[in-house]
């Protein structure tokens, strides 16, 4: 049985550098399933957030809230028998940069966009969040060399890392299986990839934990 007859729609979470969307591609391509990707590099303004992150947090946020919520307003208008689909992002997950990044102030502009244009969105028939050590995190932003990317402080990926934790902690809108993705390498290990698929075909409960050993 394939995962996607068990799980039409799946999304992929976790901080920058977890790898999310290079499962997605891989997971898409396996199965020849639709692939929904966030397209961070559209954002214009992400660049200049890493450089100026107070003068840009919001322009960068919204025009993230507004992609985010007109693909997933296009994902809940397909038609039903539609081919299954892979997503490496979920509106859902939206506020967690919003509090992150924001102050006060615009942090309230923010969430007032935000429930507006917040709808009876599509829930994912399954959650995967890789949780990743912050080493690795740094590792793999730096050997994916995105030039904008590359001066960002340890700090705030901690931050963000952590505020991820809290988040799926409490999320219970679709069954999630929690990854510890410190070995999970599906580029160079070519049988994790297959442990993973096998691990989701087992999920019956709402939270489950997956921790591979390749030792």
């Amino acid at each position: 049985m394939s995962i996607f007859t068990k799980f039409p729609y799946i999304v992929i979470e976790g901080p920058i550098g977890c790898g999310k969307t290079t499962l997605a591609k891989m997971l898409a391509e396996k199965f020849s399933v639709d692939y929904l990707s966030e397209k961070t590099e559209t954002n214009p303004f992400l660049p200049r957030f890493y450089q100026d992150a107070q003068r840009y947090a919001l322009p960068t946020q919204l025009f993230f809230l507004f992609q985010r919520a007109n693909q997933i307003k296009d994902l809940s208008q397909r038609d039903m028998f539609a081919k299954p689909i892979v997503a490496d992002f979920f509106l859902e997950k939206d506020p967690i940069f919003a509090r992150l990044n924001l102050d006060d102030e615009e942090y309230a502009l923010y969430h007032q966009i935000y429930q507006h244009l917040y709808f009876k969105a599509t829930k994912p028939n399954l959650v995967i969040y890789l949780q990743t050590p912050i080493d690795g995190l740094m590792e793999r932003i730096e050997a994916r060399k995105v030039s904008y990317e590359q001066d960002i402080p340890r700090e705030y990926i901690e931050r963000l890392a952590n505020a991820y934790s809290e988040f799926f902690h409490a999320y219970d809108e679709s069954p999630v299986l929690i990854v510890n993705n410190e070995k999970l390498n599906i580029l160079k290990n070519e049988s994790a990839l297959d442990l993973l698929i096998n691990r989701m075909l087992q999920i019956k409960g709402q939270r489950e934990f997956f921790n591979p050993n390749f030792d």
